[in-house]
């Protein structure tokens, strides 16, 4: 049976890398950080003191889905049932970590790994040109590995923030382009949602987009919509330090505030449940959610999440931060299962735990406004 491996096994698994690939092949260094590290469980699969393969997998801290990372059979032992063994057990520990579903890339010229994970249940949802350093197209597979859950998921279109502080923009979009399939998302759409959503215009420190500027940038671009929040104080303002800075971010909210007052967009004083926001969802509306990132990435920043779909003990969201330097891609942050009692912890942020929602719908109002004098 396979087992946890320990840093006694680097050489093997640095042998097995060696004679299994040519290129995008694991080094020393990156194994070592794997094999110490909290989110990544690595296991090999040993008869009579002979390691005969690997298989490496990446946890999110918040959320419930496992990512295989990389899988290896010794050539010498291929054909013998090893790989099945190796998924086989990297499902059961994703189970014991309350994990919903595994993801994974293949080589699409792969037919072993292609064949393994079709075998076992594993879809095909993507193919990514150019994804391996020698150009070679990945393929994406998923396997829900609690099948009877049936999540009710809206096809939200995914796009990765460029910016560390674009997840409003980027969140944001994605809900806008499922609801006008016409929406062009790109990076120009990005900046210039940033630049009327953000909370500071000064020479230091950029700022975050709290929900008064992105609800306001959306109905200008013909949403309907409607904002929950629970407290009047300044959103985002624990992030900065100045006393300038804080005031300018009270005076900007105020501002915003007073536009959307004048406007048809619902303004509500309280927090937003699981049961609300599915109900909000199951009649159209895309909900955007700040949480704090403190959960899912370890470090406390706010961050902006599209909510697509939920099921009895899940929701679901498109992340708009892929962590690269945790080995992450795209897929690992798109259609994240979340428990609900997890998602209730982390959405909130600051030492108030402020809580905001945007409710987006379908608008007949369609109209790119210009931009807003931002001088």
């Amino acid at each position: 049976m396979p087992r946890l491996a320990t840093l006694d096994d680097l050489p093997a698994l640095l042998t097995i890398e060696q004679r299994c690939f040519s290129t995008d092949r694991l080094s020393r260094r990156s194994f070592r950080h794997l094999l110490t590290r909290g989110r990544a469980t690595t296991l090999v699969d040993e008869i009579a003191g002979q390691i005969h393969g690997y298989v490496l997998l990446l946890f999110s801290q918040g959320t419930s889905m496992a990512r295989l990372y990389s899988i290896a059979v010794d050539p010498d032992f291929a054909r013998r049932g090893v790989g099945d063994r190796l998924l086989k057990a990297a499902e059961e520990i994703a189970l014991e970590r309350d994990c919903v579903s595994m993801r994974l890339e293949v080589r699409r010229d792969n037919p072993a790994s292609l064949g393994l994970f079709r075998r076992h249940g594993y879809r095909q949802f993507k193919e990514v040109l150019d994804y391996y350093e020698d150009h070679m197209a990945a393929l994406r597979f998923e396997k829900r590995l609690v099948p009877h859950l049936q999540a009710d998921l809206v096809k939200v279109p995914y796009y990765q923030q460029t910016l560390d502080f674009t997840c409003g923009p980027a969140a944001l979009m994605m809900a806008m382009k499922a609801l006008d399939p016409t929406l062009e998302l790109n990076r120009k759409l990005e900046l210039r949602l940033w630049r009327e959503a953000t909370t500071i215009f000064m020479t230091s420190g950029h700022g975050g987009c709290g929900p008064y500027g992105l609800a306001l940038a959306a109905y200008r671009r013909g949403f309907d919509l409607e904002i929950h929040v629970n407290e009047n104080s300044v959103f985002l303002v624990d992030s900065v330090r100045s006393l300038e800075k804080k005031e300018v971010m009270r005076l900007v909210q105020e501002d915003w505030i007073e536009e959307l007052n004048r406007l048809p967009v619902p303004l509500h004083r309280g927090s937003l449940g699981v049961d609300e926001l599915r109900r909000k969802f199951d009649t159209g509306g895309i909900p955007l959610v700040l949480i704090s990132s403190y959960r899912i990435y370890g470090e406390r920043f706010p961050h902006w999440v599209v909510v697509t779909g939920f099921d009895d003990h899940y929701i679901y969201v498109h992340d708009p931060l892929v962590n690269i330097e945790a080995g992450e891609t795209f897929s690992d942050s798109v259609n994240m299962p979340i428990p609900h009692r997890e998602f209730q912890r982390m959405a909130r942020y600051g030492k108030a735990g402020q809580k905001a929602v945007l409710i987006l719908y379908r608008s007949h109002r369609r109209s790119e406004p210009a931009a807003p004098s931002l001088s």
